[in-house]
């Protein structure tokens, strides 16, 4: 039922126990169109034992703030009583995965660990960690990937177009529906854990407000996509890249908190009626650029600095390492979009007040926050910092990737030598205001703000 190449075994004992399985839900956040999920049940099923899922919940984990953990709370709400009807039983855990998962493990004496695949280095050290503490069989299972990361390619691959006839060669196989989950043979009565609580006990940073406009959930998910394919998908192709033309999917805060699965997006996607070349516009992004996103932070222990980009572009930022710099801002500075450029503040501004950053401006975003700092270290830092505090989807592979794409060249091609950025790749205001309505979306950024004034005016009258 599950494809074999998904599942990768982490420890394997000799003689297991006969115990419950234990699901350590960490990525895929949902019952629905979860191969992890359905490995576990199959595994409890043939072992005639209960099936346990347990979510960790580390305090500060890499800053999160009150705007992403509001929206992991409330899709865990959904998760429980979903599993709570399946006759599983859901467990909160509060506190640091490896000693938490330990003591859980050992407490219901259980016969075998499954968990789902992430290649950020957090996630592998979590595991390496509790490794060294349980005695059991561990079996981590590619829920997150159409192509599983580990089989699709053994390496750091280049490029798109280097990933690319790989996956089209192996999607057969792998973009199929998603069976019904069994019906489990031995059911536990509910459990309540008083999800909601969590955030009470996280007590995380309130500076970063939550988001209204999106819901979060697998319910949700699923509206949001159907009316992507209802209303957006046709013309897909043209209006990707026109922040103000209200065509992308808004789908990625789904996919990165696992609300919702990314092979389910894309059977969705083949099957909707709307023109070839906007469906392929879309795949690409979903399969290609997203899973070439996990390939290079699962394969290059270097993606969150420079050290991780190719020699080419290594070799020119350090020619260019001393040019002069026009304008150097500070962390605060950008932060609170405070700098010359009013294109670059709509951004900030963009997802600060969103909680997303339309993704043709996130390339210039990042460009030029290379292009106004000290030195490429700095820019690394700064631009991680900022879309890992205010993007809902942030701490995510495809952030990373995207910020090292913008200011390292990687997974990109040497261009042209220019002051600063050496052979990076250009881009700059008029460019932008080729493609689109940059006054527009600048009056659009102003807007937020003025309404954000209004609202925190009311909220004080109302005190």
């Amino acid at each position: 039922m599950v494809n074999p190449h998904r599942v990768f075994i982490i420890d394997k004992i000799p003689v297991a126990k006969k115990g419950p399985v234990v699901y350590w839900m960490s990525r895929e956040q949902r019952v629905h169109d979860n191969w992890a999920l359905l490995f576990a049940a199959n595994k409890a099923n043939e072992l005639l034992v209960p099936l346990y899922i347990v979510f960790t919940l580390a305090p500060n984990f890499c800053n999160a703030n009150t705007r992403h953990y509001d929206f992991l709370i409330k899709g865990l709400q959904q998760v429980e009583k979903e599993v709570n009807a399946l006759g599983a039983s859901f467990h909160l855990l509060l506190g640091e995965p490896p000693s938490t998962l330990n003591s859980f493990v050992h407490e219901v004496e259980a016969a075998l660990l499954v968990s789902d695949f992430d290649p950020l280095q957090v996630k592998q050290a979590w595991k390496a960690e509790l490794s060294s503490s349980i005695k059991i069989n561990h079996i981590e299972v590619d829920a997150h990937n159409i192509v599983p990361c580990r089989f699709v390619s053994q390496k750091v691959e280049f490029a798109a177009y280097t990933l690319r006839p790989k996956l089209k060669k192996l999607l057969p196989e792998f973009l199929t529906d998603f069976p019904q989950l069994p019906t489990l043979k031995v059911k536990l009565q509910k459990q309540s854990t008083n999800v909601i609580e969590a955030l009470h006990w996280l007590s995380p940073n309130t500076e970063v407000k939550p988001i209204n406009w999106l819901k979060p959930g697998f319910v949700e998910g699923s509206i949001m996509l159907e009316d992507f394919i209802a209303n957006k998908l046709n013309g897909y192709s043209s209006k990707r890249n026109d922040p103000l033309a209200n065509g992308q999917s808004n789908l990625s805060p789904y996919l990165h908190f696992g609300h919702l699965s990314a092979q389910r997006v894309a059977v969705n996607i083949v099957k909707a009626d709307a023109p070839v070349i906007d469906k392929e516009a879309f795949l690409d992004e979903l399969v290609v650029r997203r899973e070439l996103s996990d390939n290079f932070c699962f394969y290059n222990n270097d993606y969150d600095n420079p050290n991780g980009f190719h020699n080419w572009a290594k070799i020119s930022l350090a020619e260019h390492a001393n040019d002069e710099r026009e304008f150097t801002y500070l962390l605060t500075e950008f932060e609170n979009a405070n700098t010359h450029d009013d294109l670059w503040n709509a951004a900030q501004l963009e997802m600060v007040h969103t909680g997303k950053m339309h993704g043709y401006m996130r390339m210039y975003w990042a460009k030029k926050i290379l292009e106004w700092t000290e030195d490429v270290s700095e820019a690394m830092e700064f631009a991680i910092y900022l879309n890992d505090k205010y993007s809902l989807d942030g701490r995510d592979p495809n952030g990373y990737a995207g910020i090292a794409w913008s200011i390292g060249g990687v997974h990109d091609r040497a261009w042209g030598k220019r002051p600063v950025f050496g052979k990076i790749r250009f881009m700059n205001y008029n460019g932008c205001k080729r493609k689109f309505d940059v006054e527009g979306y600048i009056s659009r950024a102003n807007d937020w703000v003025a309404d954000k004034m209004i609202s925190h005016k009311i909220n004080e009258i109302l005190q």
